[in-house]
């Protein structure tokens, strides 16, 4: 069908008025604000079919008669939500709306408006998922994509407190302890594969210090580029969120409203919250930020301080098993690299263990197993390979 026939309106008004009876219907399946929501957006599907009726009018399109009872899937989709609640269904309704969110990117005749509420349904749903926070009362939402230590509290302002909630959203603590996890267990591996050939402690030594040096500068490197390119993406969702309210305040104020009515807040309250917020361009911005979009404006990582951390980190984690090669040699080095390198597992294990909260002896195993097993398999290719080219036969010297 072209682009220019109006006919093409009659599937807009078709999806408009079945999914206005589908949202109807389950609003009778559903009570408080998820009903309240349900209905809304049913009027806002109406409204878009309303506009489709006036423009297959003004075309001279006969205008076909309502749908009175809805298609198979939509029947079938009601039958569950009222056999085992709407919470058996939103992820569904969510997909759909999320599938058809771009139905209207490339039709001239729909406003920009109808775009907008097309991706804001498929939000809404979303946070319909989540569990429900009771205005006033310090509560949190746990969905997907919002900031749990958010409060919205009784003056209608976001309190993004409880500072024991909080994690290294930098990213510099995590790429410091597995930093140090990656270059304990690769650099002992390198190690220990050249020990095991029995060559003597110069190429030892040689190559722990090149191990050490290349995993540091590579992974450095790598989380450099990960950090940077997370802030780009960040950066630009938040200069696109920047515009959306600068152009669009009204549809941004209504996305916010209908994102805390959908978890739990009653309209007076919501409304309320969201006046406090829009008061203050930065604050709005801030919470459309760490609402609609589940980013912290405040902790988008600095890529040149995790390369840092992430350098020495490695650094200190390879130097361990390097360290009694600058001093002993033979057996002696092998053995002392041997006990350091256990140590440092279990200690930096057992943190990991404490800082993930499960577990020191737990986190401390793991490492240790990962480790031997790693620094173990490649010390004895070494010794195959130390065997096959006559090195074993020098020593371990």
């Amino acid at each position: 069908m072209s682009s220019r026939d109006p006919r093409r309106f009659l599937r807009y008004l078709e999806a408009e008025r079945k999914a206005s009876l589908l949202y109807r219907a389950l609003a009778d399946v559903s009570d408080g604000e998820r009903r309240a929501a349900l209905l809304e957006l049913a009027d806002i599907e109406d409204e878009h079919a309303a506009h489709w009726v006036d423009k297959l009018t003004a075309a001279g399109v006969p205008i076909p008669q309502p749908p009175q009872a809805l298609d198979p899937d939509d029947a079938a989709m009601v039958a569950r939500a009222r056999a085992a609640g709407m919470d058996g269904v939103l992820a569904d309704l969510e997909q759909a709306e999320g599938d058809n969110a771009g139905m209207y990117d490339d039709e001239p005749d729909a406003p920009d408006s109808m775009s907008a509420d097309e991706r804001e349904h498929a939000e809404t749903f979303r946070r319909l998922r989540g569990a429900p926070l009771q205005a006033g009362s310090g509560g949190r939402s746990d969905s997907p994509g919002s900031d749990p230590t958010s409060v919205i509290t009784p003056d209608g302002t976001a309190d993004f407190g409880e500072k024991w909630h909080r994690v290294d959203a930098s990213g510099s603590v995590r790429a410091a302890i597995f930093g140090i996890s990656d270059g304990l267990v690769s650099n002992t591996a390198l190690v220990m594969g050249f020990a095991g050939t029995g060559t003597d402690r110069g190429v030892v030594l040689f190559a722990g210090i090149a191990g050490l040096l290349a995993g540091a500068f590579s992974m450095a490197a790598g989380e450099y580029v990960s950090v940077a390119s997370q802030r780009d993406l960040f950066t630009r969702e938040l200069e696109m969120e920047a515009a959306e309210l600068r152009d669009k305040p009204e549809e941004e104020r209504r996305e916010l409203e209908l994102i805390y009515r959908a978890k739990g807040m009653d309209r007076a309250t919501a409304k309320a919250a969201v006046d406090k917020i829009f008061a203050d361009p930065d604050k709005a911005l801030d919470t459309l930020a760490r609402e609609e979009l589940g980013l912290n404006p405040d902790e988008l990582g600095n890529p040149y301080k995790v390369a840092v951390s992430s350098f020495l980190a490695f650094a200190i984690g390879a130097f361990v098993v390097v360290l009694p090669y600058l001093f002993l040699t033979g057996t002696v080095a092998l053995v002392t690299a041997i006990v350091l390198s256990v140590l440092a597992m279990l200690i930096v294990g057992g943190l990991v263990g404490r800082f993930s909260g499960r577990g020191i002896l737990r986190g401390a195993i793991r490492q240790f197993a990962v480790g031997a097993l790693a620094a173990g398999v490649t010390f004895i290719i070494g010794r195959v390979i130390g065997e096959m080219t006559g090195l074993s036969s020098t020593g371990l010297g």
